[in-house]
């Protein structure tokens, strides 16, 4: 079972791919420039975790489709896009 922690707030899961890897690499900037305060920085290291997480997902889903469609015809399950 999925601990709360795990999961992606709402408002990242509605971020698509590039959207969320922006955010990422904004946040990284911040925390490499040292400038933020330390609970700011506890915020935005948790943040981008689950930023982290949810770009891994969608390259996860990406690569399974792609899969999909390159394995058509080898007796492998045809790319279904409602899936």
């Amino acid at each position: 079972m999925a601990n709360k922690t795990d999961a992606v707030p709402e408002d990242i899961q509605k971020l698509g791919f590039e959207e969320a890897m922006k955010e990422l690499e904004r946040i990284v900037r911040d925390l490499e420039s040292g400038q933020v305060k330390l609970d700011e920085a506890v915020k935005a290291y948790e943040r981008g975790a689950a930023l982290r997480k949810h770009c891994e997902a969608k390259l996860a889903d990406a690569r399974m489709k792609v899969e999909k469609i390159t394995g058509a015809g080898k007796g492998v399950e045809a790319f279904d896009p409602e899936k």
